[in-house]
């Protein structure tokens, strides 16, 4: 294997239970990057948000039009640069605090998880903690191909002597002992580029984290995640979704098709140019068919190098069919994902739509048409002093990743993932990010 090949982007530290902590989540997405700096204090903990441990306090907040950056992955280094550095001054000085590391989220690499069985022989002894991180390890790697680096990997269910359904096997006997663990990869490439921007801005990445992750961590009830759901997060340029069964985050997967390709389609199909056709869907855009829209009419300017005064009346009901046929190409993609993985076999579960492409009217109605299930758009839920501009499904990402430090614990982490990240002896920020691209690239 060469480069990052089988091997883990960096991951965080575990959150002490009884300790506050300042964060920072960045969020370099297709048409908007945004941070925000929280304070997360102890609390106690919430049936319907199970697994807090910390209330998230927003002090800081930005969000800008993106640069750089196209499906999700990098494509100018040095715009992309300048836009990062931009959204985290703004954001830090909201907060009055410097940032020196963020959790950044990543949408772009092809998003795939597999559920991935591992197992070893214990030869009738006790099972220890380091059984199971070997076990894990070895099943961690074996299940990477070339080309991709493992953003996750979580144990989702566990088995002795090929008896599953343990909940925690340590200092159980066996003869042999096996994991169940949805490991969840990326394209090298979209990993690197996307470390990159951010080490250029003299700033520590603390994780990596799947966006359709952190997005069901901010929107998802206890409840959905144990009954079975998928949060398919809408960004511009990708649409990635992530499957929770059992409480557990067991599916990851995603293509690059999201509310940009409709503003793409609507320039096409309106002879308009690309800012207009982005007007046009947010003032008209919809995914549902209304009676009076063959009626109804819109001046469009045309995209005209000589006449820039042109324009042309365009009915409301030829924007909503375009509008409707990537809306539905893309939720028949959503089908198909979510038919390979555990979802299909979760006939209560139900969708949660985030990410901003989600709020054009009648996507959940098209969605749970779809589909075949129930649908409704999320939002970032039990933060404290969340701007109204963040109370959106347009935010659940850069929220989810606040919480997600909460939840690092239950992940496999290297050992020298660890040793980096756990002890003062890493040489700090630019050794960490020295030895994580020497390693990896």
């Amino acid at each position: 294997m060469t480069g990052l090949d089988g091997v883990q982007t960096p991951k965080t530290r575990q959150m002490p239970p009884n300790k506050s902590a300042l964060v920072a989540a960045l969020d370099i997405g297709t048409s908007k990057i945004a941070c925000l700096i929280a304070r997360l204090k102890p609390c106690s903990p919430t049936e319907d948000l199970r697994g807090r441990t910390h209330t998230v306090e927003i002090i800081g907040l930005s969000h800008i039009q993106s640069r750089g950056m196209k499906a999700g992955a990098v494509a100018d280094l040095n715009a992309c640069e300048q836009a990062v550095r931009q959204a985290v001054a703004l954001a830090e000085r909201m907060a009055k605090v410097r940032v020196e590391s963020v959790l950044l989220s990543v949408s772009a690499g092809r998003l795939h998880g597999e559920l991935v069985e591992a197992t070893s022989e214990i030869r009738g002894g006790a099972v220890t903690s380091s059984d199971m991180t070997r076990v894990m390890g070895t099943g961690m790697r074996h299940a990477t191909p070339q080309g991709r680096t493992v953003l996750h990997t979580i144990p989702v269910g566990y088995s002795l002597d090929g008896v599953k359904g343990v909940r925690d096997p340590r200092g159980m006997v066996a003869r042999q002992f096996g994991i169940d663990m949805n490991v969840v990869t990326a394209d090298t490439t979209a990993a690197k580029n996307l470390m990159l921007v951010v080490e250029r801005c003299h700033l520590n990445v603390e994780a990596m984290t799947a966006a359709p992750y952190a997005s069901g961590l901010s929107v998802l009830t206890g409840d959905e995640a144990d009954l079975g759901a998928a949060v398919v997060e809408m960004g511009a340029g990708t649409t990635t979704i992530a499957t929770y069964s059992g409480g557990q985050f067991v599916h990851a997967s995603g293509f690059a098709l999201g509310g940009q390709h409709i503003t793409m389609d609507l320039a096409r199909g309106l002879g308009a140019c690309i800012a207009d056709a982005e007007r046009i869907k947010t003032l008209y855009g919809t995914a549902l068919t209304g009676g009076s829209d063959a009626r109804d009419s819109v001046s469009v300017p045309v995209a005209d190098d000589f006449d820039r005064d042109a324009s042309q009346i365009v009915s409301r009901a030829t924007i909503t069919n375009i509008v409707r046929q990537r809306v539905e190409e893309t939720f028949e993609m959503v089908r198909d994902r979510l038919a390979d993985s555990p979802f299909a076999a979760e006939p209560r579960a139900r969708v949660v739509l985030s990410g901003g492409a989600s709020q054009l009217p009648g996507i959940p109605e098209t969605a749970s048409r779809i589909l075949g299930r129930p649908v409704r758009v999320g939002r970032p839920l039990g933060f404290v002093r969340l701007p109204q501009e963040a109370k959106f499904a347009s935010f659940a990402v850069p929220a989810g990743l606040l919480v997600y430090p909460q939840f690092a614990h239950l992940e496999h982490v290297e050992p020298r993932h660890t040793r980096q990240l756990m002890t003062g002896t890493d040489g700090g920020y630019f050794g960490k990010v020295g030895r994580w691209l020497r390693e990896g690239f």
